[in-house]
């Protein structure tokens, strides 16, 4: 059973102008089994939420826990270890070896943990069967659609069998009919392996996925509504 905390969180960021304030006394926690949205407009907040979960950025004030673990007061060493043994994070922008086909880009995580690229291919290929791309697998990033390089990143996410999945706007470049497929499979990754998830959008049509939504608006957690409220408010 793993739960995702954040305590009274806030980040600021300093321009040459002024200090912003990106996130502001953030709290929210999401249990084992639950796949949450962050909602709200750009600049909202919600990437910098994603961030200080995945252990990217530690926040300024407060505290992430992840499993009672003090994920911002991780060592650099330690905060590699922890993204890569129990994160699996679905970047917007893909971040995929250019030459490379997308298995063996789906494998990365795989390979730098010990196994051999026999075995990582053996495992990422039926994940890449399931977002749809196991007739193109061999193909490299240059000869895949956008919406096919998404996919390939969140295989790419799921093939490690995380213990946590973040996702940051992982549709923005998928159709509706796909967009509605991925976004059921990373739900129902949440609900079979009890895991914790957190979904950043500002789709409200991607709310209507999630079990719970957590309304942003200029750092500050506004609102927490229902997905099938969410899904009929706008």
């Amino acid at each position: 059973m793993s739960t995702l905390e954040l305590r009274e969180v806030s980040k600021h960021y300093a321009t040459s102008v002024e200090t912003v304030t990106a996130v502001d006394r953030v709290s929210l926690s999401v249990s084992s089994g639950e796949f949450v949205a962050l909602y709200g407009p750009s600049g909202s907040g919600k990437t910098t939420l994603l961030m200080l979960a995945a252990g990217l950025t530690p926040p300024d004030d407060g505290s992430v826990l992840f499993d009672g673990q003090n994920v911002g007061a991780l060592s650099e060493r330690d905060s590699a270890l922890y993204r890569r043994r129990d994160v699996g994070f679905v970047f917007q922008s893909f971040h995929l070896m250019p030459h490379t086909s997308a298995l063996d880009n789906a494998t990365i995580k795989l390979t730098g943990s010990g196994y051999t690229l026999r075995e990582a291919r053996t495992q990422a290929l039926p994940w890449l069967e399931r977002v749809g791309l196991a007739a193109r697998s061999e193909h490299t990033p240059e000869q895949l659609s956008m919406g096919e390089r998404q996919r390939v990143a969140i295989a790419r996410a799921l093939v490690s069998d995380p213990r946590l999945l973040l996702a940051d706007e992982p549709t923005g470049n998928l159709d509706s009919k796909r967009s509605q497929e991925i976004l059921g499979l990373m739900r129902d990754v949440c609900h079979e392996r009890s895991i914790p998830g957190v979904l950043v959008t500002h789709d409200l049509e991607a709310t209507r996925f999630v079990d719970r939504v957590y309304t942003l608006r200029d750092g500050q957690l506004i609102d927490g509504m229902d997905s099938e409220l969410a899904a009929t408010s706008s």
